[in-house]
């Protein structure tokens, strides 16, 4: 199948294509003219790509680890690379916890609109403010209006 119908079958532009191409993570074979045709196969390996991808990891990570992947072998090197992912998104989403948790304080601690400045009294939820604080602003700890 040439570059436009991969597109269209895998939902991905065909930029991307060209960029998965580009990176090692796909291949095509081309025709006389340099058009790019493709195996029925590769609207999977483009879904795999995908998936990666929102998993967070970079074009050169999914570039070693695809053919473990795809050929479902595993060695101790792909299984502890694939861990360390793991690990890296699970402190991204206990990161992204943390954050939400504390906006939610903040959010509470805030009041209504009508009640005038409102006191932070959290020393955690006021310096994650603080840090996003922009410079001329009030720094949490202080009262807020």
């Amino acid at each position: 199948m040439r570059i436009g119908g991969l597109a269209a079958r895998s939902g991905v532009s065909v930029r991307a294509l060209r960029y998965y191409e580009e990176q090692g993570l796909l291949e095509a074979n081309r025709s006389g003219s340099g058009q790019r045709h493709y195996p029925e196969s590769a609207v999977d390996r483009v879904q795999l790509i995908q998936m990666l991808y929102a998993a967070g990891l970079s074009s050169r990570t999914i570039a070693e680890l695809l053919p473990y992947v795809e050929a479902k072998v595993s060695t101790p090197e792909s299984r502890a690379r694939l861990f360390a992912e793991r690990d890296r998104i699970d402190a991204q989403i206990a990161g992204l916890t943390r954050t939400r948790d504390r906006l939610d304080a903040v959010i509470a601690s805030s009041g209504s609109p009508d009640s005038g400045c409102t006191w932070i009294a959290d020393r955690d939820v006021a310096a994650h403010v603080s840090h996003f604080a922009t410079p001329g602003s009030r720094r949490p700890g202080r009262a807020l209006s």
